[in-house]
């Protein structure tokens, strides 16, 4: 690579503005294992929508050397975790090494290059401290992904956040606009306004995405820890609380970047209204907008589905969706022992386990669940997919009391390893595709429109994205929602009453007495996600509203 860095392929001067793309996880394609889940996933689009739309935009993330985790088995079936080294031939060595400092010490940086021609994206660059000039505990900062450790999470933030500003430096490439993609490279912030000391300058470069409601997403840190990590530069802490507006000894990463940004977005309209809610006491938030998730057509959607969609060939569509199933079954047999029927019904839960997520909804009534996977004149399979966090053991609770359940259906299955080509797998092979999140605490949940774009029909609670796609019964099915404000446990008691009812006496009866208005509930669904959900509208949008207004 030569320097300075120019951007490979012609911009569009729509899209002119430099923009620096910082997120600490990219699903771009299965070989390179940069990403948990749905952030990276949304990350990973907008990389490819950039390119396809020729923007003049870069990524920066981290290398990380063991990935997330690999998702394996124990001996009885349940779930087990492995951390194994990646090693990635088509990445391109940059040859760039500078020092970033972490908890007053030297740490040396190196960066990687991936080429957009390698999976069709913008340029990525990702940021590694596995050098030999470190010593080990510096070098676990580009490790694993979301480090349980929480001073290693501090060290990745700056290694993100200020050693991407480093390496934009090196490369001579400064960027009009800064866009923090979740608080996670906060550093950044301090970096850039140790140069300016201007907040008011500060904003006008950068700008923040947020992702989740959720309190796990939303990370709250003693300032002296966060001061000890070098987290804020040489910047004296009296001086950070005074920028940052901060009050007590807890520094809120959120409620920062929305405070320092020019502008921010949550990630759905109804995402903004539970921003807005949330926020409603605090000062300096008044720069909230929302720019609602997608998801890149060009990579998920199944291309003969939608040829066969405008030949308006109903029997090529129900072939091809058979197919699909077949090549999904091959896999449950492969992991599971179970050979799945490509005529009968099959609903698939696939997404990160997490608690609010709810991949244990379906059993929460054990009697008529029984009822309903035993149903012979209506049958249905079931498939579950899902990395937890592989600290979180009581997402894995939930993971392995299903793959106990699992043993005694054989329509029941859980599958290892959702990453990107599962997911696809999943997508294209799911009749329905089950989201029962509790209400207002998914933010978008982006899954359900990949699943769209290869015919399955989605079933879920209106939260996130969906109440701004679904219509009821013509392209997916809605399950009414409960009063959040009920305790968890009254909320899961009547979704899982109001889930029941709805597959029972609508989604199954359907399927099998009704198989054309279920084409045409598909079809409508494939016709409805794009262009709306598609993310070349996502990163349009993104220079329309917020880096050509910051």
């Amino acid at each position: 690579m030569s320097f300075p860095f120019q951007h490979p392929y012609r911009i569009d001067p729509n899209f002119s503005k430099r923009v620096a793309y910082f997120c600490m996880e990219f699903g771009i394609h299965q070989p390179l294992k940069t990403y948990s889940g749905g952030l990276g996933f949304l990350a990973g689009s907008h990389m490819r929508s950039a390119w396809e739309l020729k923007q003049n935009m870069v990524g920066i993330g981290i290398l990380w050397k063991y990935g997330y985790y690999d998702q394996v088995r124990k001996s009885d079936q349940c779930m087990d975790v492995l951390f194994q080294e990646k090693v990635y031939g088509f990445l391109k060595k940059t040859k760039i090494k500078f020092t970033i400092k972490i908890s007053g010490h030297d740490v040396w940086v190196t960066a990687w290059y991936l080429p957009p021609e390698i999976f069709k994206t913008a340029p990525v660059f990702l940021l590694s401290a596995d050098l030999p000039e470190n010593d080990y505990l510096s070098k676990t900062n580009s490790h694993k992904l979301y480090d349980a450790n929480p001073e290693t999470q501090v060290a990745a933030s700056i290694l993100l956040g200020v050693g991407g500003a480093k390496l934009l430096e090196k490369l001579n490439w400064i960027p009009d606009v800064y866009h923090l993609n979740e608080s996670h490279a906060l550093p950044l912030y301090f970096y850039l306004y140790n140069q300016v000391r201007d907040t008011e300058a500060l904003k006008k470069k950068v700008v923040f995405t947020n992702h989740t409601p959720e309190e796990a997403g939303n990370k709250k840190t003693p300032l002296a820890l966060l001061d000890k990590m070098s987290f804020f530069g040489d910047i004296p802490l009296a001086e950070i609380k005074a920028i940052a507006k901060v009050e007590g000894n807890m520094l809120d990463h959120t409620l920062t970047a929305i405070r320092l940004s020019g502008r921010c977005n949550a990630v759905s309209k109804a995402h903004l209204k539970t921003l807005q809610a949330m926020w409603s006491g605090q000062k300096n938030i008044n720069n909230l907008t929302s720019v609602t998730n997608a998801q890149d057509f060009s990579y998920w959607h199944n291309n003969e589905l939608y040829s066969a969609l405008a030949k308006k060939d109903d029997n090529a569509l129900r072939r091809i969706k058979q197919q699909a199933k077949h090549e999904l079954f091959e896999v449950v047999a492969d992991q599971c022992g179970e050979i799945y029927d490509e005529r009968v019904l099959t609903i698939v839960f696939a997404k990160r386990f997490a608690g609010y997520k709810r991949a244990d909804l379906l059993l929460y009534d054990m009697e008529r669940f029984h009822r309903l996977v035993t149903n012979t004149e209506r049958p249905v399979q079931i498939i579950w997919a899902g990395k937890p966090y592989p600290m979180d053991y009581a997402a894995i609770g939930v993971f392995d009391r299903i793959a106990n359940l699992c043993k005694t259906y054989s329509n029941c299955a859980i599958l290892v390893g959702y990453e990107l080509k599962l997911s696809m797998l999943l997508k294209r092979g799911a009749d329905v595709w089950l989201n029962v999140p509790r209400i207002t605490r998914e933010a978008s949940g982006t899954s359900g429109m990949s699943a769209a774009m290869n015919g399955a029909v989605n079933l879920s609670i209106p939260d996130g994205w969906f109440p701004e796609f679904a219509r009821d019964k013509q392209n997916a099915f809605v399950i009414p929602s409960c009063n959040p404000a009920l305790p968890d446990y009254l909320q899961d008691e009547k979704d899982n009453a109001s889930l029941y009812q709805l597959l029972e006496q609508e989604v199954i009866p359907t399927y099998y007495n009704d198989p054309d208005r279920w084409l045409g509930i598909i079809k409508n669904g494939m016709k409805d996600i794009v262009p709306a959900f598609g993310s070349n509208r996502l990163a349009a949008e993104y220079y329309e509203r917020l880096y050509n207004t910051s």
